[in-house]
């Protein structure tokens, strides 16, 4: 049986012919090159986080200070990394969080799609944002036979709500995950030094310009009046959300409604009770707002609160190690964000998996090193703080 740890078997292998990787396999040195090799607007867009982004230095931290203790003699020969959400079995708990700035990452400005390829090749689901170089449909075909989610970015315009999580029902994506703390974006300062907000210069806008009822708003198509367009485009984005509103979201769409940005555990009590299919623990990446607290600390309050209900999870994940941690500390998936966007600026659909594979091989040995065969053996064995 297959192990995603055999994929270092696969590089020292390569070694031996003289081979190395083309992509690094730490995140270090990974965004050093991606770094180099982004265009400055989108490096800043990527790697940069809200006000003095201190917070978002502290999500990737505050991992540090969680450790896990192993158990010995334990037979770890075999591990199943496999995860259930929804009826859905997936390979293994990590998915690819949504990036807003996906598109722009690869060098012919389709990065969504090379993503999608990532996820068709590795197994590791996509959660595709709405803000995309390509239209939901592409995206989706892309990813194959591989399950995908849509996160969406929930417009003024209901109608045009709708339509956008119709289309991605209609595409064949699982979960409608809903983005509850970016109805406004938060205070940025590379993008405002550089005066710099790509969505304003036509960017990541396909979703929309390729909508029926966005179409439907405007004079002219955006191919015609693209200025015309993308001013529509800031006057509809960003709805104010507010828990009167769940039972309209779950009217949209007969998929299970995930709500993301849940760091509370009074609030993710309620989107339970409020018949949410999931919570989203996340405080954005540190990109949306400063001054809070690291997510992977809010983690086990979220878990607890939610009961029954799962917990995905993302914010500051950089490692297999990383990942490992919250699912020790409860939740049922994973997302990774930067480092697979800096495996796309360095070798597209490659360059993404690879770095997925890096991820899920470290995490892999992790428990194999460790004694834990399964992820209930590793959330049994838990984490603490240290």
């Amino acid at each position: 049986m297959p192990h995603y740890g055999d994929y270092q078997n696969a590089i020292y292998g390569a070694g031996l012919q003289g081979v190395v990787p083309r992509v690094p396999v730490d995140f270090a040195t990974l965004e050093a090159r991606a770094l180099e090799a982004m265009p400055p607007f989108v490096r800043n867009y990527v790697q940069g986080g809200c006000g003095d982004e201190h917070t978002q230095r502290i999500n990737a931290d505050a991992f540090r200070h969680w450790g896990m203790v192993p158990r010995m003699m334990v037979d770890t020969r075999q591990r199943d990394l496999s995860c259930e959400l929804f009826g859905q079995v997936y390979p293994s708990p990590l998915f690819m969080a949504p990036v807003g700035v996906t598109g722009l990452c690869t060098q012919d400005a389709h990065g969504d799609l090379h993503a999608a390829r990532a996820a068709a090749e590795t197994g590791v689901p996509l959660c595709a944002s709405t803000l995309s170089n390509d239209p939901l449909e592409e995206v989706a075909k892309a990813q194959g036979e591989t399950p995908g989610f849509f996160q969406l970015y929930t417009p003024k315009d209901e109608e045009l709500a709708a339509s956008l999580v119709a289309r991605a029902e209609a595409a064949g994506y699982r979960v409608i995950v809903v983005t509850l703390d970016t109805w406004v974006t938060g205070w940025r300062p590379r993008d405002l030094n550089a005066a710099n907000f790509p969505q304003l210069r036509g960017h990541v806008l396909q979703n929309y310009f390729s909508d029926p009822v966005f179409r439907s708003r405007l004079a002219k198509p955006p191919e015609e009046d693209l200025p015309a367009a993308i001013q529509r485009w800031g006057a509809t984005f960003g709805k104010v959300l507010t828990w009167a509103d769940l039972p309209w979201l779950k009217s949209l769409t007969k998929l299970p409604i995930v709500l993301k940005g849940i760091c509370h555990p009074d609030d993710a009590r309620r989107a339970a009770d409020g018949g949410a299919d999931a919570i989203y623990c996340s405080n954005h990446g540190g990109r949306q707002a400063n001054g809070g607290i690291a997510a992977i600390d809010l983690l086990p309050g979220v878990v607890e609160a939610a009961g029954s209900v799962p917990v995905l999870f993302d914010s500051g994940v950089r490692s297999g190690t990383d990942v490992a941690k919250a699912v020790a500390l409860g939740a049922r998936m994973v997302g990774v964000g930067r480092p697979y966007s800096y495996g796309l600026s360095l070798d597209g659909a490659a360059g993404c998996a690879h770095v997925l594979r890096c991820i899920l091989a470290e995490a892999d040995l992790l428990m194999a090193v460790n004694g834990w065969p399964t992820l209930a053996a590793l959330r049994e064995a838990g984490a603490r703080r240290v």
